[in-house]
């Protein structure tokens, strides 16, 4: 569907990368990934004909509908649930059309353009673009607001789902996870999954890209290679990769050691519960792929007071708010080593618990105590408006701290990635990313005990990320995070908590039980709209389900001969790689060839075993529904 042949891009002087060759077909789903700046946006610009292509072949057939998330979206006086329709095009062009043949008594032609909206599904498509809405967080008040109502985080909101509303074999989604929340990043992933098109999908959310694709693009070294599976699949091959590399195995080792013994020790901290386990699952999936990130540039840790205080700080009959309240009656309690997380819908007040507990905000009622011991480090989305944008990262650092030397301070700011002439340019020349790293940075620095973080990762590509989430395990103080990046909650994080209706409450479960409850909740709110079924019989009833039983048997019967030969591949290849003679210098040629017909083959086993098991699952629901008819 789409081809790309020989292709190169450059910026200036600079070459991003060459000689991309692949095609992407109608089922694919692509995360398209790499370091900023290594060409994805401007990627989807050469396919939406911003960019010309200047070397190479890019080539789609000319009736092929492209669906664009652009990130600038104009204040206008137009309604908000009207400009979400008007993503449709062609529905928007029939019923201009309608309107025209209704104005000019033209009934002939009157009577074929309704039949073409008929056929669009025209009538349902206000439902749509309400549904959308409703599922990126608006509420029903907010569908007749005017879109210059809205700040620029809920307009880009806007768009995405005027976007999706557009229909297309081709969906450009630019990090459409930027300004939503965690139950607004949940319905958006189920909606992906739902989407029948081709999708190519730039983001730095790998579990949203876990959920999302089946393929992976990664931009690197100038060059753009193509990975079956998902992010998490992608980090296993690279990581086979890199063990071949013998230049870098003792630096993996380290890393792999590091988190071996962080697993080890919160293992014997975890209690039974179920955030803990999946905790304790998440760090073994760390432990696994951090070899995957050896070539960071970024290696940092989060060095904890030396001084600490039992509670750190407490909340006692609160009432939180500004003009009025917000959340009512609240008693917390932030001990040391608490690791905290903070669930709720956008405007539930979990940002409001964040300030109040750092006192931006006065409490409306109750009463606040801190330990006498306390530091706080505290990360909100707006930090890095406070940054002094005259100043350099080194004059931050050093303000701090002036005992410090300078290569002190440029060795401590490297681990952030500032390095040479960088930690003395001036941060308003600084990236949005740049200088959320920086905030972090200087946070780090003052030793806290009580780390408070509000969306942390904003801002921050998909290394930065690993090496936060890291830097968070082995920090020993007490955290309390909120964050729409799953990947660094389930990592850091042993209890949540639910902001909602105005209280909070210890939520039981982890974050599948959480999106679980989002989607639920979504569906009893707006259901999506099915086609009518016709009435059966009891007896009609009990043929259909004995024909889905059979047919079901018939697919569980062939994923079981399909995932023996599959088996059996893997053996035979597990046993030349068991044999020394592998590894002799005639035989390295092919060694690397082995390495990844393991790796796909391990996928290709795991993708069948779970459609083994739905197929099984769906057995069951069947043969139930059965018993009862």
């Amino acid at each position: 569907m789409l081809s790309f042949t020989n292709l190169a891009l450059r910026r200036g002087p600079n070459l991003l990368f060459e000689d991309a060759s692949f095609v992407i077909h109608r089922d694919k789903k692509v995360g398209l990934i790499g370091a900023n700046g290594a060409g994805k946006t401007s990627l989807f610009k050469m396919i939406t004909g911003e960019l010309d292509v200047e070397e190479g072949y890019l080539d789609y057939p000319h009736d092929l509908r492209i669906s664009y998330l652009a990130q600038e979206v104009p204040g206008t006086d137009e309604v908000a649930v009207q400009y979400v329709l008007e993503g449709d095009k062609q529905l928007i062009e029939i019923q201009q059309k309608i309107k025209l043949a209704e104005d000019n008594e033209q009934f002939e032609e009157l009577g074929e353009l309704h039949a073409i909206f008929n056929s669009m599904d025209g009538h349902a498509a206000l439902s749509k673009a309400e549904q959308l809405m409703i599922g990126l967080g608006f509420s029903q008040e907010d569908l007749n607001k005017t879109v210059k109502d809205f700040s620029g985080g809920w307009r880009v909101r806007l768009n995405l789902a005027r976007t999706l509303m557009q229909p297309s074999d081709l969906l450009l989604l630019d990090e459409p996870t930027n300004h939503l929340d965690l139950d607004a990043i949940v319905w958006l992933a189920d909606w992906i999954k739902s989407f029948k098109g081709a999708l190519i999908l730039i983001s730095h959310d790998r579990e949203f890209l876990d959920e999302c694709v089946n393929t992976i693009a990664h931009i690197y070294r100038q060059a753009i290679e193509l990975y079956t599976g998902n992010y998490s699949q992608f980090e296993e091959i690279k990581t086979l990769r890199l063990a071949e590399q013998a230049a870098t195995f003792k630096k993996q080792q380290r890393e792999i050691a590091h988190m071996q013994d962080f697993v080890r020790r919160f293992k014997a901290k975890a209690t039974k519960a179920r955030q803990a386990q999946s905790r304790v699952k998440a760090l073994e999936r760390m432990e696994v792929i951090a070899p995957a990130h050896v070539d960071s540039p970024f290696h940092f840790s989060i060095p904890q007071s030396d001084k600490i205080s039992d509670p750190l700080l407490t909340l006692d009959n609160a009432t939180l708010g500004y003009s009025s309240p917000v959340l009512e009656k609240i008693n917390l309690s932030l001990h040391p080593g608490d690791r905290i997380g903070l669930l709720g819908p956008n405007g539930a007040g979990k940002s409001t618990l964040m300030k109040s507990l750092v006192a931006s905000i006065s409490l409306l009622d109750g009463h606040r105590f801190e330990g006498a011991n306390l530091k706080m480090g505290y990360f909100s989305q707006h930090q890095v408006d406070d940054l002094d944008l005259n100043k350099t990262a080194y004059q931050c650092i050093q303000q701090l701290d002036p005992e410090k030397t300078e290569q002190q301070v440029r060795t401590y700011l490297g681990g952030y990635d500032f390095k040479n002439d960088k930690v003395k340019d001036p941060i308003k020349l600084f990236s949005g990313g740049e200088k959320a790293r920086l905030a972090l940075a200087i946070i780090a620095y003052q030793k806290p005990n009580l780390l408070l973080m509000d969306e942390p990762t904003n801002h921050l590509d998909m290394e930065m990320r690993q090496a936060l989430t890291m830097a968070l395990q082995s920090f020993g103080g007490a955290i309390l995070l909120i964050s729409h990046d799953r990947h660094l909650l389930s990592n850091n994080v042993d209890q949540f908590l639910l902001v909602e209706d105005g209280s909070i409450e210890e939520f039981d479960g982890d974050l599948n039980d959480y999106s679980l409850r989002i989607l639920k909740n979504l569906n009893k709110s707006h259901p999506r709209k099915s086609a009518k079924k016709d009435i059966q019989t009891p007896g009609a009833q009990r043929q259909l389900e004995q024909k889905v039983i059979k047919q079901l048997k018939g697919e569980i019967h062939s994923a079981e001969k399909r995932l023996k030969r599959l088996q059996e591949k893997i053996a035979d290849v597990e046993s030349i790689l068991q044999s020394p003679d592998t590894y002799d210098g005639d035989f390295q040629d092919d060694l690397h060839d082995l390495i990844r017909n393991q790796t796909e083959l391990r996928i290709e086993i795991e993708e069948v075993e779970q459609i083994w098991l739905n197929l099984n699952e769906q057995l069951e629901d069947n043969a139930l529904s059965l018993i009862h008819i």
